[in-house]
């Protein structure tokens, strides 16, 4: 193979490709959308440019185009993360304890992150006779329709929820009893924050209900959630907070303090 000379370009680099994972590397949990005239002078390159690398981008599906106008990383952007997201500390320390939950209780057990506002599933543990969509490790699921996304948004900076949930947050799969705007969530975000656990109620999906309670680091910050999954035939509101909310929350606990949570 020929010696680089210093300075020249790597033989085998692809300027398009690059240029495109220029773009997509803009996007963060600080600024998660991004309008096109914005991108041009952050990434320093033509406008025109910057448009046929974004278009392409958003018909592949790593960027997703919202009614506002801006763009946002799409599910084949988080999906390329799920073999990283594996071996994660979180999920590598998570995971035993989060079994003998699932064992114990016999139900789906989950654990997730924020990313956006949509919840990234890192661990999830199913019971096979729940009746709900094909979730998996790397699946994504609108945060305010999940028990673990209100818990998760509850515990965000006003600014940061604001910038994060809009109206296309709502538009996507949903169930019966569903908010249809922030306003109407933030009532329940504050009694989440306040209670220190969240329930979903057929909001993602009919028949279908959750517990969730948060995971915390070191600092004491919110940076996950596990939740129960049931089946709303067999379990009552009543009944998931009598006898599962302990369960998942003291899961929860368990795992915050292996991460160096001090109860």
């Amino acid at each position: 193979m020929p010696e680089k000379k210093d300075g020249e370009k790597p033989e085998y680099r692809v300027e398009a490709l690059a240029k495109g994972l220029r773009i997509l590397s803009l996007f963060s949990e600080q600024r998660p959308a991004w309008r096109i005239s914005d991108i041009a002078p952050a990434v320093g390159m033509p406008l025109p440019t910057v448009y046929r690398v974004v278009m392409t981008l958003t018909a592949e599906g790593y960027l997703d185009h919202l009614p506002n106008g801006d763009y946002r990383p799409g599910v084949r952007v988080l999906t390329l993360g799920t073999a990283a997201l594996r071996s994660l500390d979180l999920v590598e320390l998570a995971t035993p304890r989060l079994q003998r939950l699932a064992t114990a209780t016999g139900e789906t057990v989950n654990l997730a992150v924020l990313t956006a506002d949509q919840v990234l599933y890192l661990v999830r543990l199913r019971n096979s006779d729940l009746v709900t969509a094909n979730i998996q490790v790397g699946s994504t699921l609108p945060a305010v329709h999940t028990s673990i996304g209100k818990l998760l948004l509850a515990h965000l900076p006003e600014d940061d929820l604001t910038s994060r949930v809009t109206e296309s947050s709502f538009a996507r799969l949903h169930g019966p009893n569903a908010k249809v705007s922030l306003d109407e969530l933030r009532d329940e975000l504050a009694k989440i924050r306040s209670d220190g656990w969240a329930m979903q109620d057929e909001e993602l999906a009919y028949g279908l209900r959750s517990v969730a309670a948060p995971v915390r680091d070191a600092k004491g910050t919110v940076v996950a959630g596990a939740n129960l999954a049931v089946q709303s035939r067999d379990w009552s509101t009543q009944r998931i907070v009598r006898e599962l909310k302990p369960l998942v929350s003291e899961a929860c606990q368990d795992i915050s303090a292996l991460l160096g949570h001090a109860a």
